[in-house]
C-alpha cells in the first residue's frame, strides 16, 4: 500500500454538500424570510458540491493510481453488548467510482437548477434539499458498517420524499412522494430484517468482519421451516437484504413508486434516477457480493426479479406520451438490467452500467427538462415536433444520450449493456434463460421508445398549435395557458451541464470497461466464486480490448435489434404516423393493461393498503377494544367489583354476626380433624 488517505479529507467529502445545505436551508427559506438571497443560496450549495467532487476526483485517484485504501472507524458512538454502532469510512475502488458519480450528476444538477428553477419560490429551500440529498448519498456509499450504510439508505428516502413531494400544494405530487414512503418502507423492513440477522449471528455490522465469518454464515441452516422446506440462513439474509435493494432500486414489485416521482422537478427526477437513491440498491447488492456468492437460491431470485423489470417495464415506456415518464420507465428498465447481472454475478458489469447510465440517464432527463423550458412547460410528447432547429445543443445532447441509452457501439451504454447481456448468457443458473431472452427483447424495446420519443420531438413537423389541451398543468404546478411561440434554446447554465454529461455518455465506457470489468481495478473489492459463478471468467476469455468489441458488436443479435427498434419507430412515427393508431386499436384490450401499468397500483390501493387497512382495524376493535379494554382491563375490574360485593355483605360491623361466624369456623375444623383421622 503506497498511499493512505486521511481521514478530514474523507471527512470533508460529505460534510461540504451538508454544510451548504444547512446555510441555504436555515438562512435562506427559515426565520421569516430569505435572509441570504439566491445567488448566496446557490453559490454555497454548488461551492459544497463542487468541493466533495474535487476531493472525490482526488480520491478516485490516489486509489485508483496508487493503490491507497481507507477502512477506519471515525467515530463510535454505542456500544451495545459487544455491538458496535460506529460512523466509519471504507475507501476502495467501488467507493472512490461512486464518490465520483454522485458528486459529478450532482454537480451538473446544481448548476442546471439555476436555469430551471429560475421562477419558482422555492428556490433555495430546493437548493437546500439537493445538496443534503448529495449528503445522505455520500454517507451512504462511504460506509464501512451496515448501521451508517442504513443510516444513508433512510436519509436518501427522506430527502426523495421532500423533493417528490417539493410543490406541497399540488395534490398529485403529494400522493406521489407518500406512495414513494411507503414503499419504500416495504423494501426497508425486508433491508432491516437482513441487517438484523447479520448482526445477530456474527456479533457485528462492520463489513470487513461481517464478511470474514461469511463462509461460517454459509454452512448455517435456517432455524425455521420456510414453506416447509430447510433453507440456509445465508439465503434469507441474501433475499431480505434484496428485498431492500428492491423498494430503493425500484425493482417489480415494489416500482410503482418510480414513475409517480416525476411530480418533482426534473432536477431532481434526473438525480433520483441517475445517480442517488435509485442506484443505492445496486451498490448494496455488489458490495455485499462475499455474501450473495454464497447463495445460489438468492442469485436465481434477482435474476428472476431483474428480468421481469427490464422487460415488462420496457413496455410501458411505448405508451407514455409525458416526455418525462418515458424516461422514468427506461430508468425502470436499465435497473432491471443491472439486477440481472447482479444476479449472473456480474457484479463489476452491474456497477459499470450503474455508472455509465447515470451520465446518460442524468443527460437524458437533463434534456427533456431543457424541451421542457423550451416548449414554454408543456410536457406531452404528442404536440411537439421539428424542436431541432430551435434547441440545437439540446438536440445534439439528446440524440447522444439516447444513442447511449440503446447501446450503440462505441459509446458507453453500448459496453455496459452488451457486458450484461453475454453475461447472463454465460450464466449457469436455472433462471438465466429468462433471464437472456428478457434482456434481449428489452434491447429492441428500448430502441423503440426511446427513438419513438427522440422522433417526436426533434424531428417531422411542428405540432404546437394542435394541442386540444390549450390550458394545461405545466411541470411547475401553475395553471398555465399555451402560448404559441416557436421554442427557443435554454440559457447556459442548462446547456453547459448538458455538454459535459454528453462527453462521458459517449466516451467512459470506452475508456474504462477494460480496468473495471478485466483488470484489477475491482480486485479485493467485489468476490465471484468463478468456479460457480463462470460469467466473469468466460466474459473475460472473448474480451480482445474495446474497439474489437465495438466492431464485433455490429455483428451481434442486440446491434441488430437496436437497429429495428429505431427502423420500427422511424417508420411509425415519420413515415405513417397513422399505423400507431391502427395498431392501438387492433391490440386495444393490450393497450388498456398498459396505460393501467398491469393494474400494479390498482392492486396496491385496494388489495393491499385496503386489506392492511382491515387487517389493522380488525386488530383495533376486535384485538384491542374488545379483548384488551373489554375482557382483560374491564374484565378483572368487574371480578373485583363482584368479590367486593359478595365481601360487602360479610362485613355487618355486629359483634354477635362474627362470633358466630368463628364458632362455625372451630367447629367445620374440628369436623374436618375428626373424618381426616378415622
Amino acid at each position: 500500500m503506497s498511499q493512505t488517505l486521511s481521514a478530514s479529507t474523507l471527512l470533508a467529502v460529505p460534510l461540504a454538500p451538508l454544510v451548504g445545505a444547512a446555510l441555504a436551508g436555515i438562512f435562506g427559506t427559515t426565520f421569516g424570510g430569505n435572509w441570504i438571497g439566491r445567488r448566496l443560496s446557490h453559490s454555497l450549495t454548488i461551492l459544497g458540491v463542487l468541493v466533495a467532487f474535487i476531493l472525490s476526483a482526488m480520491t478516485l485517484k490516489s486509489v485508483a493510481v496508487d493503490g491507497a485504501r481507507f477502512n477506519e472507524t471515525i467515530y463510535t458512538w454505542m456500544v451495545v453488548g459487544g455491538l458496535k454502532m460506529e460512523v466509519g469510512f471504507l475507501i476502495d475502488s467501488l467507493t472512490a467510482m461512486m464518490m465520483c458519480v454522485v458528486t459529478f450528476v450532482s454537480l451538473m444538477v446544481h448548476i442546471y437548477t439555476i436555469g430551471y428553477m429560475e421562477e419558482d419560490e422555492g428556490y433555495n429551500r430546493f437548493f437546500a434539499y439537493i445538496s443534503l440529498f448529495t449528503f445522505s448519498m455520500l454517507m451512504l456509499v462511504m460506509s464501512n458498517n451496515l448501521l451508517q450504510l442504513f443510516f444513508g439508505w433512510e436519509a436518501v428516502g427522506l430527502v426523495s420524499y421532500l423533493l417528490i413531494g417539493f410543490w406541497f400544494n399540488k395534490p398529485t405530487a403529494i400522493f406521489a412522494n407518500m406512495k414513494a414512503f411507503l414503499v419504500n418502507r416495504v423494501g426497508d423492513f425486508g433491508f432491516i430484517l437482513g441487517i438484523g440477522l447479520i448482526a445477530a449471528y456474527t456479533g457485528t455490522l462492520n463489513y470487513g468482519e461481517v464478511f470474514a465469518k461469511a463462509t461460517q454464515l454459509g454452512a448455517i441452516e435456517f432455524p425455521w421451516y420456510v414453506m416447509g422446506q430447510d433453507v440456509m440462513l445465508i439465503t434469507v439474509i441474501c433475499i431480505c437484504l434484496f428485498i431492500g435493494a428492491m423498494g430503493k432500486s425500484a425493482q417489480f414489485p415494489l416500482h410503482v413508486w418510480l414513475p409517480d416521482s416525476m411530480e418533482g422537478p426534473t432536477p431532481i427526477s434526473a438525480l433520483i434516477h441517475a445517480a442517488t437513491m435509485v442506484t443505492a440498491g445496486i451498490f448494496m447488492v455488489a458490495r455485499m457480493s462475499p455474501l450473495f456468492e454464497l447463495s445460489d437460491a438468492a442469485l436465481n431470485f434477482i435474476l428472476v426479479i431483474g428480468s421481469i423489470t427490464a422487460l415488462f417495464m420496457g413496455f410501458l415506456g411505448i405508451i407514455q406520451n409525458d416526455i418525462k415518464r418515458v424516461v422514468a420507465y427506461s430508468t425502470l428498465s436499465q435497473l432491471g438490467y443491472m439486477t440481472v447481472a447482479l444476479g449472473a454475478s456480474a457484479y463489476s458489469v452491474a456497477v459499470f452500467h450503474l455508472m455509465t447510465h447515470a451520465f446518460f440517464k442524468a443527460l437524458l432527463f437533463l434534456g427533456a427538462g431543457s424541451v421542457i423550458m423550451g416548449m414554454h412547460h408543456n410536457q406531452d410528447i404528442r404536440w411537439m415536433g421539428g424542436v431541432r432547429k430551435y434547441m440545437p445543443i439540446t438536440w445534439i445532447t439528446s440524440l447522444l444520450g439516447s444513442l447511449a441509452l440503446i447501446g450503440t457501439p462505441l459509446f458507453s451504454g453500448f459496453y455496459s449493456k452488451d457486458s450484461i447481456i453475454e453475461a447472463v448468457h454465460f450464466s449457469q443458473l436455472p433462471a438465466a434463460g429468462f433471464a437472456h431472452f428478457a434482456v434481449l427483447a428489452g434491447v429492441f424495446i428500448t430502441a423503440f421508445y426511446s427513438f419513438r420519443m427522440y422522433f417526436l420531438v426533434f424531428h417531422g413537423k411542428e405540432r404546437y398549435d394542435q394541442n386540444p389541451d390549450a390550458h394545461h398543468h405545466d411541470d411547475h404546478g401553475h395553471h398555465g395557458h399555451d402560448d404559441h411561440h416557436a421554442p427557443h434554446e435554454s440559457p447556459w447554465v442548462v446547456t453547459v451541464p448538458l455538454v459535459l454529461l454528453a462527453i462521458p455518455s459517449v466516451v467512459i465506457g470506452y475508456m474504462t470497461i477494460q480496468p473495471m470489468l478485466f483488470g484489477d481495478f475491482f480486485k479485493d473489492v467485489i468476490f465471484v466464486d468463478a468456479v460457480r459463478h463462470p460469467a466473469m471468467a468466460k466474459l473475460a476469455e472473448i474480451f480482445h480490448g474495446p474497439v474489437a468489441m465495438a466492431l464485433h458488436g455490429l455483428q451481434t443479435l442486440p446491434f441488430w435489434l437496436a437497429v429495428a427498434g429505431v427502423a420500427a419507430s422511424y417508420y411509425m412515427y415519420m413515415v405513417n404516423p397513422a399505423l400507431p393508431a391502427a395498431i392501438q386499436r387492433m391490440f386495444q384490450p393490450l393497450h388498456t393493461l398498459l396505460e393501467n401499468k398491469y393494474y400494479m397500483d390498482w392492486f396496491n390501493e385496494n388489495v393491499i393498503a385496503r386489506g392492511a387497512r382491515a387487517l389493522g382495524v380488525g386488530l383495533w376493535k376486535g384485538g384491542d377494544q374488545a379483548v384488551i379494554d373489554g375482557t382483560l382491563v374491564n374484565g378483572s375490574w368487574k371480578i373485583v367489583g363482584w368479590v367486593a360485593g359478595l365481601v360487602r355483605k360479610v362485613q355487618t360491623g355486629y359483634v354477635f354476626h362474627y362470633a358466630l361466624v368463628m364458632i362455625l369456623g372451630i367447629f367445620v375444623l374440628m369436623t374436618y380433624f375428626v373424618l381426616l383421622n378415622k
